[in-house]
């Protein structure tokens, strides 16, 4: 027979790429009942099994099916790295050959696992590391929720994560389908069971994809900031050109009047002379006027070719208490894992860019209604 002629078997199905609809939608085409989908996520999120043949509420037949055609599949664990503050950083590798990296911080009362989106981003912001990398491409859900999976596995079933901020490589809005699956698998009873509130996703502010999630997916929000006014923020988060200040408060004052917290995150790196004198503390407090608000003033994280420096410790606490004697919530974000370059801003994972190629097919994909 000639080989050209013979069909080649189709590609193993990750059953991680799925949410519990997705998973229920897959079986239903099996002809399973729905709640198989519920068994299936315990096996795989809460008891951490990937042999199909040891998941022994699922009938043989299905179990044998299964085995031939799924597969459960999280990216691989490649590198390790302990902080001497606890932080412990993972770089996983994703079939392609990319890396992204994906950050644990462990707290007294809360255990916080900061996840990536992408490889990469296409957003350039000027003060952070990963944007210097260029983008690749969109993780998978599998490769999403993956990160959770192997981290939960590496820890043990003595530490339990309490919080998954989406705030890692990448714009989580402009992956919009796949964060919001594998946030659902977070929230999920039957998988990892995370309160709403303790799940936040980040953005740059992506206005069209913040009001699409304001409908589907109830999580935490935070937004990158980092200037009080249009024409400095169009420099440092060039998204803002696009969806400018004005825009982007209309959306966050409607995102908090339904969130789950009620009020919006913003987060502000502190830049030695850019954004930190009491001229633009006063201007970001008129900007926050009307929304509910929280400030992370976060100190600089420095990486090779910045051109920026951190402000000083005097000048945070200064415009922190700007922000705090006009009403506003604002902390001081402690530095974690900084001697491990797991530090905001400073993920960096191993890229093969093709930014040009794929951003304005990102932005596009957010605008959809």
């Amino acid at each position: 027979m000639n080989s050209a002629t013979v069909s080649a078997k189709p590609a193993a199905i990750n059953l991680l790429d799925f949410d519990r609809k997705g998973l229920q939608a897959f079986f239903a085409e099996l002809g399973e009942k729905p709640f198989r989908a519920t068994q299936l996520l315990k096996w795989i999120y809460q008891e951490g099994m990937t042999d199909f043949d040891e998941m022994t509420n699922l009938s043989k037949a299905l179990r044998g099916y299964l085995q031939e055609n799924c597969r459960i599949e999280p990216p691989t664990l490649v590198a390790e790295q302990l902080a001497a503050d606890g932080t412990c950083k993972w770089a996983v590798e994703t079939r392609c050959g990319n890396r992204v990296e994906t950050v644990y911080i462990p707290e007294e009362r809360r255990a916080t696992l900061c996840v990536s989106s992408q490889i990469g981003c296409a957003l350039a912001c000027r003060f952070c590391s990963t944007a210097q990398q260029g983008f690749n491409r969109n993780l998978s859900v599998a490769e999403i929720i993956g990160q959770v999976y192997l981290a939960q596995q590496r820890l043990g079933p003595e530490k339990k994560i309490t919080n998954v901020v989406l705030m890692g490589m990448g714009e989580p809005l402009l992956n919009f389908d796949n964060v919001v699956a594998a946030m659902n698998l977070m929230m999920d009873d039957f998988s990892y069971g995370l309160s709403k509130r303790r799940v936040t996703v980040s953005t740059s502010g992506v206005v069209p994809a913040m009001n699409r999630l304001n409908e589907v997916c109830d999580v935490s929000m935070a937004v990158s900031l980092h200037a009080p006014n249009d024409e400095l923020r169009d420099q440092l988060v060039p998204i803002n050109v696009k969806y400018p200040l004005k825009e982007l408060m209309a959306a966050c004052r409607e995102y908090a009047r339904t969130g789950p917290r009620k009020h919006i995150t913003f987060e502000y790196v502190m830049l030695d002379g850019v954004n930190d004198t009491a001229q633009d503390a006063n201007a970001l407090v008129k900007l926050l006027k009307n929304v509910p608000s929280k400030v992370n003033l976060i100190p600089f994280n420095p990486f090779p070719q910045s051109q920026y420096r951190c402000s000083s410790g005097a000048a945070i606490i200064r415009f922190r208490d700007v922000l705090n004697n006009a009403g506003i919530v604002a902390t001081i974000r402690k530095t974690r894992g900084e001697d491990i370059d797991a530090a905001c801003g400073q993920l960096v994972g191993q890229v093969q860019d093709k930014s040009r190629r794929h951003l304005k097919l990102q932005l596009a994909e957010a605008a959809r209604p």
